[in-house]
C-alpha cells in the first residue's frame, strides 16, 4: 500500500516522561512506522513534570491561540514542540495552565476537585484541533493509554463531518495500566454539553473507571490492539464481543510490520 499518514496520540512518551510500557512503545513505534515509509505526527500532554528546558520545548505560535470551550468555560490552547533528533521526529505537546501546569500526570489528591475529565477532553480535542490547523489529513489515528480513551467517541460523534478527520481510521491500544488515574462522574455532563448522546456511552454503565473508559474507546474504535501481554479479562471479553478488527499482543521486538499491516487492513 502507498505511504500513509499516521497520527499518534499518547498520554506519555519517553524520554519526556519516565520509561513505561506505554511511553516506550509511543517513542519507538512512530519511528518504526516512519522508517517503513509513512508520515507520522505525535501528540502528548505537556504535564508540569515535563522539563521544558532540558527537552528544548518551544511554543508553536501559528498553532496556538485557539480557545476551546469545555463545559461552558474558555481554555486557551497552547501548542509546544520538541525534536527527537535521532529519529528525525517532532513531538507536539498540548498545554494549558489550568490543566497541565501541576507537577503530576493524573494525581488530583491535593486538589479540591478532580478535573481529569476536563483535562482528558482538552488534551484529545487539542490534538485534533492542532492537526486541523496543520492541514495535515491523517489516514490512521492511533491512541495509546486510558487518558486518550475519549478521543474515539469525539472523533466519531463530534468530528465525524470534519473534512480533515472524517476519513481517518481510529485505532486504540489497550494496556494493563496499574497506575491509571481516576476520571470523575462529572464526565457525563461534559459529554452531554458536547452533544454526545447517552446512547453513545451506554456501554460505560454509568461508571467512569478504567474498564468503563476502555470499553468506550473500544466501542468507537475501528480497530483494537492489545498492547500488554496481559490485560483485564473484562476487556478481553468485550473486545471479542465487539467484533472489531483485533491485533493480539505482539511482544517487544520488531512489532512494527504487524502494526503497519493492521493499519492497511482497516
Amino acid at each position: 500500500m502507498d505511504s500513509k499518514r499516521v497520527l499518534f496520540i499518547s498520554q506519555e512518551i519517553y524520554p519526556y516522561l519516565p520509561e513505561t510500557e506505554i511511553s516506550k512503545i509511543s517513542r519507538e513505534l512512530p519511528q518504526a512506522i516512519q522508517e517503513i515509509g509513512n508520515e507520522v505526527r505525535i501528540f502528548m500532554p505537556r504535564y508540569g513534570i515535563v522539563n521544558e528546558r532540558r527537552n528544548q520545548l518551544h511554543e508553536v505560535i501559528r498553532l496556538s491561540g485557539i480557545n476551546m470551550i469545555i463545559d461552558d468555560n474558555d481554555h486557551p490552547l497552547i501548542i509546544k514542540v520538541a525534536s527527537i533528533q535521532a529519529a528525525r521526529m517532532q513531538v507536539y505537546f498540548i498545554d494549558n495552565d489550568d490543566f497541565f501546569k501541576r507537577k503530576t500526570m493524573f494525581n488530583t489528591d491535593n486538589r479540591p476537585v478532580n478535573d481529569n475529565d476536563e483535562r482528558s477532553i482538552f488534551f484529545v480535542r487539542g490534538a485534533l484541533e492542532a492537526i486541523k490547523k496543520l492541514r495535515w489529513i491523517p489516514d490512521v489515528i492511533h491512541c495509546h493509554g486510558w487518558f486518550t480513551a475519549l478521543a474515539m467517541v469525539y472523533l466519531k460523534k463530534v468530528y465525524h463531518d470534519d473534512p480533515c478527520l472524517k476519513k481517518a481510521k481510529v485505532v486504540y491500544t489497550v494496556y494493563n495500566e496499574p497506575e491509571a488515574g481516576v476520571i470523575p462522574e462529572t464526565l457525563f455532563d461534559k459529554l452531554k454539553f458536547d452533544h454526545i448522546k447517552p446512547a453513545n456511552y451506554a456501554m460505560m454503565d454509568n461508571k467512569t473507571d478504567f474498564v468503563a473508559l476502555n470499553k468506550l474507546a473500544i466501542a468507537h474504535a475501528d480497530g483494537v490492539i492489545q498492547g500488554s501481554e496481559h490485560i483485564d479479562e473484562a476487556l478481553t471479553a468485550y473486545i471479542g464481543e465487539s467484533g472489531k478488527p483485533f491485533l493480539p499482543y505482539q511482544g517487544k521486538e520488531d512489532y512494527a510490520p504487524a502494526f503497519d499491516n493492521f493499519y492497511n487492513q482497516l
